[in-house]
């Protein structure tokens, strides 16, 4: 499997999951802002990081650069898109996923391990875990807090990837800390499974999200 690891200005954990997505057996290439075709690759990473400093909101001048329309149409051929961290509040911005991710309920940001939970294993990123999975993966965003106003139909339709456990550090509503579509392709999570893909690193409870991606 090969996928595009797209880069904006600001981007800084591009290099982190080239690096981790090799580990896990796939084969990535940088794709700039500035492509619109991605129509080569099988799925799309967006990865972590400040993207044109994260002027106005996380994520909204990024969502306005061509690379987005190439995203969109992988989407639309069922191709695997992973957001994290900033690349969650990118596909937020963009509607790929529902709901918003905005500043912090204590309004710093913050940098830490957490522990979360696996909610649903339909996506090719959890496919690889248990429902109900314990993990431990870093998070290290100001604008992390969750927020959706049609919370039941995100439950009903089994669209809540992770929740916080225990702490809930950026206040999300129902301790949310990544979401998918309906269709489970489309997947956004705040805290950074490639900080989390190897026991050097304190965890590797993260690698599992980028096998499945290559198992899918």
């Amino acid at each position: 499997m090969k996928v595009a690891i797209i880069r904006f200005p600001g981007s800084n954990c591009d290099r982190d999951v080239y690096h981790t997505f090799k580990l896990a057996g796939g084969e990535a290439d940088y794709v700039w802002w500035s492509k619109r075709d991605l129509s080569s690759f099988d799925g799309i990473i967006i990865p972590g990081g400040f993207s044109y400093g994260d002027y106005l909101r996380a994520g909204a001048i990024a969502a306005i650069t061509p690379v987005i329309e190439g995203i969109k149409d992988a989407v639309k051929d069922e191709k695997p898109v992973l957001g994290i961290c900033n690349g969650a509040q990118i596909l937020a911005e963009i509607g790929l996923v529902p709901g918003v991710f905005t500043n912090n309920i204590n309004a710093k940001f913050m940098c830490k391990w957490t522990e979360l939970k696996v909610k649903t294993t339909r996506t090719p990123f959890t496919n690889m875990y248990s429902a109900g999975d314990i993990i431990k993966m870093p998070i290290a965003h100001g604008e992390g807090r969750y927020y959706n106003d049609e919370i039941e139909k995100l439950k009903d339709q089994d669209q809540i990837v992770l929740s916080y456990e225990g702490e809930n550090p950026s206040g999300s509503m129902e301790a949310i800390a990544g979401v998918c579509d309906e269709n489970g392709l489309v997947c956004a999570v705040m805290p950074h499974p490639e900080r989390s893909s190897e026991s050097i690193l304190g965890s590797d409870d993260g690698l599992k999200f980028f096998k499945g991606m290559v198992n899918y």
